[in-house]
């Protein structure tokens, strides 16, 4: 993260830290994901930490939410919005509960602090910062996971994007980053 030009200059970590020191590939995407673009999240997920990478998100439901699950056995890295103890959203308690245990919680607000909408497009950049790449499997046209795409471009990270059908908005995020050169997962 000392690259980035606005990189934290702290970090509050809960769980296994050593986790931040493997290669890690981020997985992100729609809250309201498709059936398909969950068992996509999963099957990416597992084989990625198969292949001793860590799986970094957000925390959010749906997609990041899947891969968050699928990689708890081989290592994953949640960035949350807020304090590293205010679990947002609330239905994924349980799910942050078990990455405390097993992964690792990371935040950049002090601990207490409650997210905010202005806290979401600071946490994608770290998001991708973490990240060797950023595969995105659902978003829409106007999402969070394209500001984490950005964000991963001006890094200077790969961005890779699964893609949908053509009349599924929660593809269009996606057609549209290979349209403009992402690679095709």
């Amino acid at each position: 993260l000392l690259s980035l030009p606005d990189a934290p200059p702290v970090l509050w970590v809960q769980g296994d830290v050593s986790l931040l020191n493997r290669p890690m590939v981020a997985l992100v995407g729609a809250r309201n994901a498709s059936s398909l673009g969950l068992r996509m999240a999963r099957r990416l997920a597992l084989a990625l930490g198969g292949a001793g990478q860590v799986v970094v998100s957000g925390l959010a439901r749906g997609i990041d939410a899947a891969a968050h699950d699928a990689a708890l056995a081989t290592g994953t890295v949640a960035v949350q919005a807020g304090g590293v103890d205010v679990i947002y959203p609330e239905e994924n308690a349980d799910l942050a509960a078990q990455i405390a245990a097993k992964g690792c919680l990371v935040a950049e607000h002090p601990p207490g602090l409650q997210p905010q909408t202005r806290h979401f497009p600071l946490r994608n950049r770290i998001i991708s910062g973490l990240s060797r790449a950023v595969v995105v499997v659902e978003a829409a046209a106007r999402s969070g996971s394209l500001i984490t795409a950005r964000d991963a471009a001006d890094q200077g990270r790969e961005v890779l994007a699964v893609p949908g059908h053509p009349f599924d908005a929660r593809a269009a995020g996606c057609n549209m980053l290979l349209r403009d050169g992402a690679t095709l997962v």
